[in-house]
């Protein structure tokens, strides 16, 4: 088995959850700084996908009690230089992060960039190509502009596009001679479960708020293209893609009506990269849009820009898989946006995600065979309580297990064909939760030490995953035990 020369391994990480330095230099609000650390005493029971409200918005930037987390991250804003020789010491090739839209325009309508936002890229970027690193920047990954929620209900409105449009030029123009990789909308397809996350949606300004998440996704689909086509005419040697929440689902039986599910949660979760990567509206979706009542209000021009602006290689999450059935009773487990019933060939997280490293290399089949482009994972790992030794080391055996078995399965894949880009696992050095805002739930090869409350020296030390992920890196995927 073996990976090909150039294979961009890394790491992954976002803006909102690491950099911290909350409006700071500029900086506006973002829909990430209204989380709430909330302690749960079980992590299972958390979703995601909670709608917000104008008065939601309110309480959070007025509170003066509750936790925050996303607004100080792991201060990567101030220890980026830090944070980044240590991924040079692990080999990283590549490094994923994204821009924060609000630090660059900080109520996302602005006409003129704000500098110091601009020229804390510049030095980041210089940092990693220093080390021969290629930056891999995701242009709007959970950090949307406050401003354009409370101004324009977000993505909802038709105006937000040419303001993103605005700021993927700005930001192309002014990093062409740095980052050769991009990506859009990080899991664009969450926008299809949550409006306020990524979309800056707010419950209580629609009516009908499905109707109001999928015209934002039409929405995100025309910045997308607008931006594609910009980052082609901007930087010609560049290379953008997409970037989904995989959802892989088996049917839960022979029958052929569970394998009816797993069809319908494959149109559900790749409706998005169908549009992006196709460059058109695929026809299952007419069904779904006139069942739950749903008019995609577009304009001229629009399906042609669709159709112009196909992004060159398809990015994902892979997590984990869940069960498509048509049996509504069973046994229930969390996951990655979305829950699923239990699958009793696997076992699961602490947080109750299913660990399914072959459904890695069926999702990888699958999506190389429906799309034929070059396909990237830019998140996948393990997030679990790791232990500090009195010696200050933490044995994380665990995390080397899970990646060393979907490593493996990349290896298969590409060995049976599939074109795979690269590998970023997700949390390269612990940061904050999307889903939960807590600190416990780690990913990194690289401890923090900070606590759910915000509580620590923010002191950076190697867990055993660091040695072994740097292994794999110098001999190319060649050594993984």
């Amino acid at each position: 088995m073996g990976f090909p020369e150039g294979f961009l391994w890394g790491g992954a990480t976002a803006a909102n959850q690491f950099e911290g330095a909350f409006l700071e230099d500029g900086k506006g609000w973002s829909t990430a700084d209204t989380a709430r650390y909330t302690k749960l005493d079980d992590p299972t029971k958390f979703s995601l996908l909670q709608p917000m409200t104008t008065a939601d918005v309110a309480f959070a930037q007025a509170d003066q009690d509750g936790i925050y987390p996303k607004r100080y991250g792991i201060d990567f804003y101030h220890r980026y230089q830090e944070d980044i020789a240590l991924f040079a010491e692990m080999g990283f090739k590549t490094f994923r992060l994204s821009i924060s839209w609000p630090r660059i325009f900080p109520n996302g309508d602005e006409l003129e960039p704000n500098e110091a936002g601009l020229q804390f890229y510049d030095k980041v970027f210089d940092e990693c190509l220093k080390y021969g690193i290629e930056p891999l920047v995701t242009l709007s990954h959970y950090e949307f502009p406050l401003g354009l929620a409370l101004k324009h209900n977000g993505w909802e409105s038709r105006e937000t596009i040419a303001h993103f449009e605005r700021y993927a030029r700005v930001v192309f123009n002014r990093y062409k001679d740095k980052v050769k990789y991009w990506l859009t909308f990080n899991e664009i397809n969450i926008i299809g479960m949550t409006g306020y996350l990524s979309g800056g949606i707010l419950a209580d300004k629609t009516d009908h708020l499905l109707q109001a998440q999928y015209q934002a996704a039409h929405h995100q689909f025309l910045g997308s293209a607008l931006a594609v086509k910009a980052c082609h005419e901007i930087i010609p040697d560049a290379k953008i893609g997409n970037m989904l929440a995989r959802m892989e689902a088996y049917p839960e039986t022979s029958n052929p009506n569970d394998v009816m599910e797993s069809i319908y949660a494959d149109h559900t979760n790749l409706f998005y990269s169908d549009v992006q990567i196709r460059g058109y509206y695929p026809a299952y979706m007419d069904k779904f849009f006139k069942k739950h009542q749903i008019v995609i209000q577009k304009e001229a021009g629009d399906d042609q820009l669709l159709r112009e602006g196909t992004v060159d290689f398809m990015s994902f999450s892979y997590y984990m898989s869940s069960i498509a059935s048509s049996d509504t009773e069973g046994e229930e487990t969390a996951g990655n946006l979305l829950g699923s019933k239990k699958n009793p060939y696997l076992k699961s997280s602490d947080w109750g995600w299913q660990i399914d490293p072959v459904g890695l290399r069926v999702t990888l089949h699958k999506l190389y065979d429906r799309y034929q482009v070059p396909l990237f994972i830019v998140e996948n790992g393990l997030g679990a309580k790791d232990v500090v030794e009195e010696d200050g080391s933490i044995h994380d055996d665990y995390r080397i297990d899970y990646m060393r078995d979907h490593i493996q399965e990349m290896a298969l894949a590409i060995e049976e064909g599939v074109d795979l880009m690269g590998y970023t696992p997700w949390g390269c050095i612990d940061l904050i939760s999307a889903s939960t805002s807590e600190m416990s739930k780690r990913y990194g090869f690289i401890y923090v030490d900070q606590d759910d409350e915000g509580n620590g020296t923010l002191a950076r030390s190697k867990k055993d995953s660091f040695e072994w992920y740097k292994k794999v890196i110098a001999t190319n995927g060649a050594d993984i035990e």
